[in-house]
Order: structure tokens, then C-alpha cells, then sequence
């Protein structure tokens, strides 16, 4: 039976090593796997398999040693710095464990960076703002900084930021990591909220089952290599 689903993003034999002392250490090993519109990817494994590794260099954070990432055609490992750089701004949403915040800037200033950086013109962003403030719920705390809010309502401010471009992809690298349980959830259902409201493809990196139960594919590092993974088997 055919897949008739867009694909997004496709990877294909990425490798990626270091060296560790006198040792070469695989991060990532002949890593190759396609996701599609829409989907909710989970990317589960024990700490140091090279999930997060992975996640970077899908994500254009960082370089593998062979292979090629390519996001809706385009082969992002060809592109220069500055091209890079442009084509995350436009296409892609990262959202981090630490929020990564600017301390110096409100939250609405923070969640604009990423329009301002493209040159996205307000009439552009307006009404997906206005979205994702209503969504998240952030709306009383457009206007204070970083340090003035709690680490559930940074992590809000994270999710609007990363997708206030509406970019095709949103990659999130343990987005409730430094979250308790029951901030862990309610950030975790708003984000999968925002996401089907917008309708992007969203691949995360968590070590939590619970939220790996709710993607529609997930996979395994173990060692650097990438397996598909059942839902049966997290039980």
C-alpha cells in the first residue's frame, strides 16, 4: 500500500563521531529514517545513546561527518552558515530543556527574535501570535522578563518562540525535563495543542515514556544506532 503523506524531512546514513582521548566515539551511526506532515515523532534513549546528538544535527545545529539531512528537498548539510541560518529562521522551531531565554528581553521580545531575525513584517506574525498567546495562556506575562516567571511559564514562552514563524518542523530536545510532573504535563498537552492548531511535523527527544506513549512513531537510540520502537514494547 502507498504512503500518499508528504514527507518533511528525510535523513540518510548520517554519521556522526568524536574523539574522545585516544578513542573515536559514534554518536550517531548510519542514522536514516523519513518523517512526515504532521507527525508527532518521539526519539527515546538512554542517557549518552546520541538521541540528542541526532536531534541536533536534524535540526541544523550541528554537522554530520557523512550523510545528508534534507528538509521538504532541500539538503540542509549543502548549505552554507548564512544560508543555514536563514533556512532554520524560516523552516524550523527549536525548543530547548533550559529554555534559552534572553534574560534581558520580555517574554514578547523573546518570542518575536525569531520573526525579527527573517524579516518577517508584522502583519505576518500578528495573528499567529495572537494565537499562541491565547493557546498558551501567557498573555499577563507578555511584559515581564525571563527571571520574573515561573520554569512552566518560560517553557510557554519557549514554545510560542519556536513557533512563531509557523516553521514545517519543531524540534523539541527534552522540553520538560526541568519541569515537575504536573507542569511537565500541562506544558507537554499545550504543546501538542499548538502544534495540531498549526499543523506542524514535531520531532521530540524525551527519556519520559509517558509522553513517548502519545507520539504517532517513535524511535530508539541505543549506541548511536536508530531502531523504530512499538508502543507495546514501553509497557
Amino acid at each position: 500500500m502507498m504512503d500518499y503523506r508528504r514527507t518533511v524531512l528525510t535523513v540518510s546514513d548520517v554519521i556522526k563521531q568524536y574523539k574522545q582521548y585516544d578513542c573515536v566515539v559514534t554518536a550517531v551511526d548510519r542514522a536514516t529514517f523519513s518523517i512526515y506532515e504532521g507527525e508527532f515523532v518521539a526519539i527515546i534513549g538512554a542517557s549518552g545513546s546520541g538521541k540528542s546528538t541526532l536531534l541536533h544535527i536534524c535540526a541544523g545545529l550541528d554537522k554530520p561527518n557523512s550523510g545528508k539531512i534534507s528538509v521538504r528537498g532541500t539538503d540542509i548539510t549543502s548549505l552554507s552558515s548564512n544560508d543555514l541560518a536563514q533556512f532554520r529562521g524560516k523552516h524550523m522551531g527549536m525548543i530547548f530543556q533550559n529554555h534559552n531565554l534572553i534574560p534581558q528581553f520580555t517574554a514578547l521580545e523573546n518570542i518575536l527574535v525569531p520573526a525579527l531575525m527573517t524579516d518577517k513584517h508584522e502583519i505576518a506574525y500578528e495573528e499567529t501570535l495572537k494565537k499562541l498567546v491565547e493557546t498558551l495562556d501567557i498573555g499577563d506575562r507578555l511584559h515581564h522578563l525571563p527571571s520574573e516567571l515561573s520554569g512552566g511559564q518560560q517553557q510557554r514562552v519557549a514554545i510560542a518562540r519556536a513557533l512563531i514563524n509557523m516553521p514545517l518542523i519543531i524540534f523539541a530536545d527534552e522540553p520538560t525535563g526541568n519541569l515537575d510532573r504536573a507542569n511537565a504535563d500541562e506544558v507537554l498537552e499545550l504543546l501538542l495543542k499548538t502544534q495540531k492548531l498549526m499543523g506542524q511535523t514535531l520531532i521530540m527527544v524525551t527519556h519520559d515514556i509517558s509522553i513517548a506513549a502519545k507520539a504517532d512513531r517513535i524511535f530508539k537510540m541505543d549506541n548511536g544506532k536508530l531502531s523504530p520502537e512499538s508502543k507495546a514494547s514501553l509497557k
